[in-house]
């Protein structure tokens, strides 16, 4: 059975970071695509990037050089480091994986405020 669990969420100040986890469960990691995801209240859900099984990253224009996207096989944890960060990336952060059917992980909020 797939389980995703995200965590390292929380409440930072205008300009500060974080980095949220990842942690996998019951799938073969290293071969599959991970993505991270947001949802703002009142907003859709949206593709933050993602890293391929090959470590190729991708991110949506407002977050490049702001955010990246890492993974570790071993620990079988994908993680997202988080700076320079703005209000408007405050949301719940998802994590996803796609085998067959789309699994995703329940979420960490991440509060960016002052």
């Amino acid at each position: 059975q797939v389980r995703l669990v995200e965590s390292g969420g929380g409440l930072v100040q205008p300009g500060g970071s974080l980095r949220l986890s990842c942690k996998a469960s019951g799938l073969n990691f290293r071969l599959y695509t991970l993505g991270w995801y947001r949802q703002a209240p009142g907003k859709q859900r949206e593709s933050v990037g993602n890293i391929t099984s090959g470590h190729i990253t991708t991110y949506i224009d407002s977050v490049k050089g702001r955010f990246t996207i890492s993974r570790d096989n071993v620990r079988r944890t994908m993680y997202l480091q988080m700076n320079s960060l703005k209000p408007e990336d405050t949301a719940r952060y998802y994590c996803r994986v796609e085998l067959g059917r789309v699994f995703w992980g329940r979420g960490t909020q991440v509060t960016v405020s002052s």
